[in-house]
């Protein structure tokens, strides 16, 4: 039995001795995916010589780290050179347009919003054929599709065999795909067989049980208990993404824990007692994977969550605790050698690790509070300390508000899971009880929505932290630093009331980054992930605003980030969703006078939307288009593009994106005090030729990339501008690959010094008598 640690009782230590057995594990894993030979030999040589070196002197644990090495170098490199030097693979380097029998491994979804929508899904093709020839092959492949042409593969139910049509590529490097498919049509070849189907039943049941609750609860309580994220809302994935909360959703080792908890208690309450115990574990465990799919996340999660029940289950679990996570890390990088480079892998170690070795402690610190909120601060806390440096890096973001939320959440997250387990189960026996169930889960979830809608709407919910080397590092060093000063901190309430009082204070207004933004900026590319949206300073806290990107609340940031209460004229250069679907931030607390839109309406449902968003706020819209000039207080707006006669520009191209709306946005050159910035929306090299063939003058300081940087660039265009700067805005990782590799190489050999949000986060340029210089936020 657990008892309470004295205060003057030296706390309990890990055993950390398999942890570099581990960690060598994952370096062979990682080099062994690389696909370049210099890392796998050189790890080779490395692994030999420790093993002789331990040999030599005896040391039976450097022996035992250099054969895992020598183990996972060498299975890894046979499965890594199978996989990408099998005919699917090659098929993919040549982009060749196939036909695939793929059975589908994993729930097509929808990835993106509005334009930039796509339906994802993940496979193993069983056939091939393609050039002329046939083969039988057994390859995992991702299914990709556009939004309009991916609705038929969106009922497709896991085990379903389909017949498809598309165009292989290569995946990205050390990926554990075989390549990636572009599917333009989808037939059914053969439907799950009996296992898949009683398992999408009992999945159906699930979301049969709360199918009467409002939308939001109905959408997140799938998510919380089997990962199915596919009816969350953009509004619950925003909050959650800036309160720290993404975790919730996705299938986590705490899922299981929960599960083998409510499990084990009630077996117990009936009497099973000794190995009996053991079994209802190991078919809890069954049933959870077999639920959430037998991915490589959802077998990762089932392994934390094995780690964390047999750590729970020891009165000094934090010391088998650590040694139970190294040996699930090195049998799960053996089973799957890809997990060593994949992000959620790093993250539930580093969140098992820091719940091991921190939790119990920091929770003991905090004995004036009742022993579930103790746990409920002290879990999540430990999370976060462990894994922020690794989220910051990915997403230059540090969530402040993510402890409180994580803290009033962790109560609700359990009755919410295991509530939804039990309508899951239920619902196989009558659809009443899993209804109640189901309605105990969703007023659980509803909870959880209303915290972090609460928490997400504070200013400074999140603050920007630059990704680089030098700001990890820094990171990496403040999160040691907290977590050796924390125990000294939660074992005086009075110090955690004031505290929190100061950042509840401090949350109530949107932080700045040190030196962010930086003095004298006159235009600033913002990080707003998929889409646009630019700011250019008119002084006193007056801007102009171009393309409002995607997602109100970042851009509503940025504003904020950079003074901004009054927004002269904002230009949205056409009606796509990534380049006027933060349009509501305009109006969150500052006052925009116009918008200057395109002449061409198109989409019109998305046109009228705007014009009635705009006459709500009492904000006049005017179309501009090639020839007018407009003055702009000290700025001066001059449209190039597009001719008001033109009403089709293009047609729909092989991908179903529209050129003909693409080639209607509004190009334009606004200057301010001599600085030059051109603006190109998304225009496309037919439009790009017909600007030129105007005789317009494009010279500038600044260009805005068409398109995002995609591979479709006219050359001339680009060099009649003679930039020295050249900024593309997108989202990292976005499936398209903006910017393209050859538009980079392209506009580099003009001379141009290329910027990118995606990998720069927000970009502030500054005028000089030497042309712009660059400030960058990550």
């Amino acid at each position: 039995m657990n008892t309470p640690m004295e205060p003057d009782e030296e706390p309990v230590r890990p055993d950390i001795r398999l942890i570099p057995l581990a960690a060598a594990a994952w370096a062979a894993a990682w080099a062994a995916t690389s696909e370049l030979v210099w890392p796998v030999a050189l790890s080779g040589v490395l692994a030999l010589i420790l093993v002789g070196v331990a040999l030599h002197r005896r040391s039976w644990v450097l022996v035992a780290g250099g054969l895992v090495l020598l183990v996972l170098l060498a299975t890894g490199s046979i499965r890594s050179a199978a996989l990408h030097g099998g005919q699917v693979a090659q098929l993919a380097d040549d982009r060749a347009v196939v036909e695939a029998l793929i059975t589908v491994q994993a729930d097509p979804h929808r990835v993106g919003q509005g334009f930039t929508e796509m339906v994802v899904g993940r496979g193993q093709a069983l056939e091939v054929v393609g050039r002329g020839q046939r083969w039988t092959v057994s390859a995992p492949v991702l299914i990709t599709a556009s939004a309009d042409r991916g609705v038929e593969l969106l009922g497709v139910t896991v085990g379903t065999t389909l017949r498809v049509h598309g165009r292989l590529a290569a995946p990205e490097p050390g990926s554990d795909l075989a390549a990636m498919l572009r599917v333009s049509s989808a037939d059914v070849e053969r439907t799950p067989g009996p296992s898949w189907q009683l398992i999408e039943r009992v999945r159906e049941g699930l979301r049969a049980s709360v199918a009467g609750r409002p939308e939001e609860p109905r959408a997140l309580v799938p998510a919380l208990v089997v990962g199915d994220t596919s009816a969350m809302t953009p509004a619950i994935t925003d909050d959650f993404r800036i309160t720290g909360l993404t975790h919730l959703t996705a299938v986590s080792g705490a899922n299981l824990t929960l599960l083998l908890g409510f499990l084990l208690v009630l077996a117990r309450w009936v009497g099973v007692r000794g190995r009996g115990l053991t079994v209802v574990a190991v078919a809890g465990v069954v049933v959870f994977i077999a639920l959430c799919r037998t991915e490589p996340s959802v077998l990762r999660a089932a392994a934390m969550g094995v780690v964390a029940l047999a750590a729970l289950g020891h009165g000094r679990g934090g010391v088998k605790g650590m040694r139970h996570l190294c040996v699930a890390v090195l049998a799960l990088l053996v089973l799957d050698p890809w997990l060593g480079r994949s992000v959620g892998f790093t993250l539930s170690v580093l969140a098992s690790a820091g719940i091991i070795w921190w939790a119990r402690a920091w929770a003991e610190r905090l004995r004036w509070l009742p022993r579930v909120m103790a746990e409920g601060v002290a879990v999540p806390l430990a999370a976060q300390v462990a894994t922020q440096p690794v989220v910051t890096a990915i997403s230059g973001q540090v969530s402040v508000v993510g402890l409180l939320s994580n803290g009033l959440a962790g109560p609700l997250v359990g009755p919410a899971t295991v509530s939804g387990f039990a309508a899951a189960g239920l619902s196989l026996v009558h659809p009443w009880p899993a209804a109640l169930a189901g309605w105990v889960a969703s007023w659980a979830a509803q909870v959880i929505i209303w915290i972090a809608h609460a928490t997400a709407a504070w200013p400074g919910a999140a603050t920007t932290w630059p990704a680089s080397p030098a700001g990890t590092g820094l990171l990496i060093m403040g999160c040691a630093l907290a977590a050796w000063w924390l125990p000294r901190l939660l074992g005086r309430w009075w110090l955690v009331l004031l505290l929190s009082v100061l950042l509840a204070v401090g949350l109530m207004r949107t932080p700045t980054q040190p030196g962010w933004p930086v003095r004298g900026w006159a235009m600033v590319m913002c990080d707003i992930g998929t889409g646009d949206a630019a700011v250019v300073d008119l002084g006193q806290g007056r801007a102009v605003v171009v393309d409002t990107g995607g997602d109100a609340t970042l851009l509503d940031r940025c504003l904020d980030q950079l003074g901004v209460h009054e927004v002269v004229v904002a230009v949205l250069t056409h009606y796509h969703d990534d380049h006027v679907g933060g349009i509501d931030a305009l109006w969150e607390g500052r006052r925009t006078r116009q918008l200057l839109v395109s002449p061409i309406r198109s989409p019109a449902g998305v046109a009228d939307r705007i014009d009635a968003l705009a006459a709500q706020h009492g904000t006049p819209v005017a179309a501009t288009g090639a020839g007018d000039v407009i003055t702009i207080g000290t700025a001066v707006w001059e449209s190039y593009w597009p001719r008001r006669d033109d009403t089709v520009l293009g047609a729909s191209d092989a991908e179903g994106e529209s050129s003909a709306e693409n080639d209607a946005s509004v190009v334009g050159r606004l200057t301010v005090d001599r600085f030059r910035i051109l603006f190109t929306g998304d225009v496309e090299p037919a439009a790009q030729e017909l600007i030129m063939a105007s005789g317009v003058d494009l010279t500038a300081d600044v260009l805005k990339v068409p398109h995002h940087g995609s591979s479709r660039q006219d050359r001339a265009f680009c060099a009649a501008t003679r930039a020295s700067v050249a900024v593309t805005s997108s989202e990292e990782g976005n499936a398209y690959g903006h910017p393209s590799p050859r538009t980079i190489v392209l506009l580099e050999s003009l001379g141009m010094q290329v910027l990118r949000t995606d990998l720069q986060g927000s970009i502030a340029l500054i005028p000089t008598e030497r042309g712009p210089r660059a400030v960058v936020q990550k």
